[in-house]
């Protein structure tokens, strides 16, 4: 039986327009579920140009490998993302699952092998019985449209309670381009760039080489700042796609001061994407926001938040209402980043409850416990160090998340 939805979910879900030069499609293959969409197939226009950011784990997945490979090319033609199994920890059957899926895609839309991009979510160590996709694309294929946007987010969910979209639009000097983004992900969430899956597709015109910059940079403020339950996936992968449909100026470099507005909205665009993962995190109840000031440096400050985010005391203490800032504290110094004990300063929901080393005097924990029983909670610390700052974003860990994953196999 399904999760119930979580209470984050967004009260309705965008509508995201159609995008020039992108067509999709889902289809239930019957890869592990019964009933339901579990392939997606896009179909990119000739000159797409594309970017990535992959999982930096050792044990990474069979299709993480060919889209590193292929992606050094920076051109696609079409993705296909299957979910219900991972095709990761499957030696050389992963690989043949891979390059069986790719041939099949590539003789469809006929496109070099390169320019086909591949994705899989699901079960770790389970062979791909990739000749249901391979027999399903054929289908798939004859349904592609321009406005199946909400289907295809659906089509690359596991455990996820809802689907993922959103859409932006931006100029580039005199043109206007538009930005539709899609993402999967729940749990196995602290991608290091869980099983997070997001595909991002603008109509704009730019040079791989200049995705690939803006790509690196957005997913270190969104996608890499985000944490449910500490592990990161084989197969995390974020890719963005230009498929050059738009008109507006040339851009040669991610510099070009053109793409100011470009940047801020992909930025926007990504980190509210990865939100929307948190929000869905396994057995979610609060959506928590850790600002880090006084560090030694950004990345000191990152570590700190993560150290804040990533903790089971502190997860749990939220889940439970619990406004136990001592826990921050502990959180703090075991972070291995420099921290002034004595000028720690520590404010929740606005208040302030720790400075200079201790509990502030006369402290009320009365409107803390009140704001601690809100969805979204804010904890901000300053470490008295330096000016380093950092912004990381989590949730609680309540006994849904033991409900689903102790029984995810069975």
């Amino acid at each position: 039986m399904a999760p119930p939805v979580s209470p984050l979910a967004p009260e309705a879900f965008p509508h995201l327009p159609p995008l020039a030069g992108v067509r999709l499609a889902s289809f239930a293959s019957g890869l592990r579920y019964k009933g339901r969409a579990d392939l997606l197939l896009a179909e990119l226009a000739p000159g797409t140009t594309m970017a990535g950011v992959y999982t930096k784990s050792l044990s990474c997945s069979a299709p993480v490998d060919w889209c590193r490979k292929a992606g050094a090319k920076g051109k696609a033609r079409a993705l296909v993302v299957n979910s219900g199994n991972a095709n990761a920890f499957t030696g050389k059957a992963g690989m043949e699952a891979v390059a069986a899926t790719v041939a099949s895609a590539a003789q469809l839309i006929g496109s070099k092998e390169t320019e086909v991009f591949v994705s899989s979510t699901g079960t770790i160590g389970v062979p791909l019985p990739h000749e249901k996709i391979t027999a399903a694309l054929p289908k798939v294929a004859l349904a592609l449209k321009a406005d199946a946007w909400l289907d295809a987010a659906k089509a690359i969910m596991t455990t996820d309670t809802y689907p993922k979209l959103a859409s932006r639009q931006a100029r580039i000097g005199d043109g206007v381009v538009t930005i539709n983004g899609i993402a999967k992900g729940s749990g196995m969430i602290a991608p290091d760039m869980a099983t997070m899956l997001a595909y991002v597709f603008t109509d704009a015109a730019l040079p791989a080489k200049v995705l690939q910059q803006l790509l690196t940079k957005g997913a270190d403020k969104s996608f890499n700042a985000i944490t449910v339950d500490s592990d990161t996936s084989t197969s995390d992968t974020l890719q963005l796609f230009a498929t050059g449909q738009a008109k507006h100026p040339k851009i040669a470099s991610a510099s070009d001061p053109k793409l100011k507005e470009f940047r801020a909205v992909l930025d926007a665009l990504l980190l509210e994407l990865a939100h929307l993962v948190v929000k869905d995190g396994e057995g979610a109840t609060k959506f928590v926001e850790i600002r880090i000031a006084g560090a030694a440096s950004a990345k000191a400050a990152k570590r700190i938040g993560m150290a804040v985010a990533n903790s089971p005391l502190i997860k749990t203490a939220i889940a439970g209402e619990d406004a136990n800032w001592g826990r921050v504290v502990m959180a703090v110094g075991k972070a291995g980043e420099k921290a002034d004990r004595d000028r720690l300063m520590i404010r929740i929901g606005g208040f302030d409850v720790a400075c200079n080393g201790g509990a502030v005097p006369d402290y009320d924990e009365t409107p803390v416990a009140r704001h601690m029983k809100g969805r979204n909670i804010l904890i901000e610390v300053d470490v008295g160090v330096g000016k380093g700052k950092a912004t990381v974003w989590t949730c609680d860990l309540t006994h849904g998340y033991i409900d689903i994953n102790g029984a995810y196999r069975t």
